[in-house]
């Protein structure tokens, strides 16, 4: 049985590059446009608010994760409302933004004990200064700061490094194939790419993580949903489009699987860009995806 929902906002773009000169990122619009979806009501959700993130700014020295003192606050302050709602015996479903909301929920997990996590992603976002000259952008380096690797003030928020151990995470739907981040296959991190998945089907593919993260002994583990694992052909509406990618039904396989163990305790969604979708089908189709993965009796 699902734990009673609450959503949240968490309507950042930090953790991003300029989609153009003079252009903030248009991730900072999903939350609201989930809302206007009716999201919470269609989820029979408890609205949860935001958390409202500091300004966003184009300026990089080169050297530095752009915008990385204000990823870092605004982790803190989303720690604070994920960790309430969840202390509350409620399901956190945090709306984002842009992938480094990730380091907030995880952080709220962090803060009581030992999580684990699943991350459903079209990307690795491992990318960190052992395998990457440049690492500027938070959103493409996620699942590196969680697990410790990157910019000191990103990975020790708290003095808790990591946020989550290598052997805790499971990877679901890669599909970039990147060398430059091969070096993940040399951690405990299980990365299932989309091939792998498929083969041995969504939901079973769901299963058997969980049955890993349970036999691991974490506490809990937490779901991120980055809408680039759905498939381009659905999914245009992203800052880093690439080929094929997850049907929105293999998606709710998946989901269904995930959010129906006793073990999980809560939930993201991020990068889905609401200024590539002029005529509101994506932002449609997203959320009766997700209407259909929290569905009770489907």
């Amino acid at each position: 049985m699902l734990k009673p929902v609450t959503v949240v906002d968490a309507p950042s773009n930090l953790g991003l590059r300029p989609p153009a000169p003079g252009r903030e990122p248009g991730v900072r619009r999903l939350a609201s446009t989930l809302r206007g979806r009716g999201i919470v009501g269609r989820l029979g959700a408890e609205d949860g608010g935001g958390v409202v993130p500091p300004p966003y700014s184009a300026a990089w020295d080169g050297e530095t994760v752009r915008n990385g003192a204000a990823v870092a606050g605004y982790s803190i302050e989303l720690a604070d409302r994920v960790g309430s709602v969840a202390e509350d015996g409620r399901f956190p479903l945090v709306l984002g933004g842009d992938c480094s909301v990730l380091i907030g929920n995880m952080l709220a997990l962090r803060r009581v004990g030992r999580y684990g996590l699943v991350f459903v992603d079209g990307h690795l976002d491992f990318r960190h200064p052992g395998n990457s000259p440049t690492v500027g952008a938070a959103a493409g380096e996620d699942l590196a700061l969680v697990t410790g690797r990157g910019q000191e003030d990103l990975v020790d928020i708290e003095g808790r490094r990591p946020l989550v151990r290598d052997r805790d995470v499971v990877a679901l739907g890669e599909r970039e194939g990147d060398p430059q981040t091969a070096d993940v296959l040399e951690t405990g991190i299980a990365v299932w790419d989309l091939a792998t998945v498929r083969s041995v089907g969504p939901a079973e593919a769901a299963a058997v993580a969980v049955e890993k993260l349970e036999k691991n002994g974490v506490d809990g583990f937490w779901i991120h949903l980055d809408a680039d694992v759905l498939d381009d052909a659905v999914m245009p509406a992203v800052d880093s489009r690439q080929p094929g990618g997850l049907e929105y039904a293999e998606l709710i396989e998946v989901l269904r699987v995930l959010l129906r163990s006793e073990i999980a305790v809560g939930m993201d969604v991020t990068i889905f860009d609401p200024d590539l979708d002029p005529t509101g089908e994506i932002s449609e189709a997203l959320a009766s995806a997700l209407e259909k993965a929290f569905e009770e009796d489907a």
